[in-house]
């Protein structure tokens, strides 16, 4: 009777390691859960310490100045809160030093901005262009803003100073006469303007430069093919690659004009820096805050004099939001 003969591996052993042991599904099963607790529980964890601050040193001081602003509070009885209601908007809404402020801060604001961004434009273009030690350059754009705003201020006081000062010299000098820099409506506002604009055009110069960087050359490449100048590739091509940006610095720019404090406090210091002038020429909303809240001590309308200063900065945003909406659409 025949028989089959036996393949030549067919009681071949398995090598020595190819069995795999049996794994204890209880420890696959909790592992699996840290694996999948891991991965949705981790993005959490890496944004977690921003939210922790913000909410320490953000959130709950926006909170409680909202608590404050709804009572009546004195610097020299923090313990003792009487409840007001919206007593102190009312009083500081029917106050015309209020309103004095907002009109100077906007006013300041303006002289400040536009000014400034233009000039920070036009220095951004001229140092896109390859030029000798451009590093050099750039670092001494931003020098006035690594300065300190009362080095900077307390420096132009003793510039726009009424007697003895170095432009009234000047201009003493070329015979236009003396100028009284601080107490005049117009002029401490333009006082004030030039330390922002001195202070703000190099850092807004280096976002202008960043931005001018990253436009592609393909684009002056062919503007210049089509025989368009430097000027015409800066309007038709660099501003508007520039939109966003520019967009940016004017919402960074009207934010830090609301929040105006240490330049008019420092041009004329003392009694009259704190108040804004002698008739609140240059008063602005962060100088008002700090005479009701340190000077005058009344806590409740300071903090809500600060909410009114959010609630404009949510209103200016809103219009730059509504502006910029408008500029895309309009570029399509």
């Amino acid at each position: 009777m025949a028989t089959s003969t036996p393949t030549r591996d067919a009681h071949t052993p398995p090598p020595r390691g190819s069995q795999r042991k049996p794994v204890n599904a209880h420890r696959q099963m909790w592992r699996s859960r840290i694996w999948r607790f891991d991965d949705k529980a981790s993005p959490y964890a890496y944004i977690a310490p921003f939210f922790l601050v913000f909410g320490a040193f953000g959130l709950y001081p926006l909170i409680y100045t909202g608590w404050i602003a709804l009572h009546r509070v004195e610097m020299t009885g923090l313990d003792r809160m009487e409840w007001v209601g919206w007593a102190n908007f009312d009083r500081i809404l029917h106050d015309s030093e209020f309103w004095t402020a907002v009109s100077n801060t906007f006013l300041i604001g303006v002289m400040s901005t536009v000014p400034q961004l233009l000039v920070a434009l036009g220095l951004a273009h001229l140092l896109n262009y390859k030029l000798r030690a451009s590093t050099f350059w750039r670092t001494i754009i931003l020098t006035p803003y690594a300065t300190s705003v009362a080095s900077a201020a307390l420096v132009f006081a003793l510039v726009f100073r009424a007697d003895g000062g170095l432009l009234n010299w000047v201009l003493h000098f070329v015979g236009l006469g003396d100028t009284n820099w601080a107490n005049g409506h117009w002029t401490s506002k333009i006082a004030i303007s030039v330390i922002v604009i001195w202070r703000w055009t190099g850092y807004n110069t280096l976002i202008y430069l960043a931005a001018m960087q990253a436009v592609p050359t393909d684009l002056y490449e062919a503007a210049s093919l089509d025989g368009a100048s430097r000027w015409q590739q800066f309007r038709k091509v660099t501003i508007p690659s520039l939109r966003p940006t520019i967009l940016f610095t004017i919402v960074i720019s009207t934010i830090g004009s609301m929040q105006l404090f240490g330049e008019p406090l420092l041009l004329e210091g003392g009694t009259l820096g704190a108040i804004g002038g002698n008739e609140h020429q240059y008063e602005t909303l962060s100088v008002y805050l700090y005479n009701y809240g340190w000077n005058l001590g009344h806590l409740g309308p300071a903090a809500a004099v600060a909410w009114a200063m959010l609630a404009l900065l949510l209103i200016i945003a809103a219009v730059n939001w509504l502006f910029g909406r408008f500029v895309r659409k309009s570029a399509v």
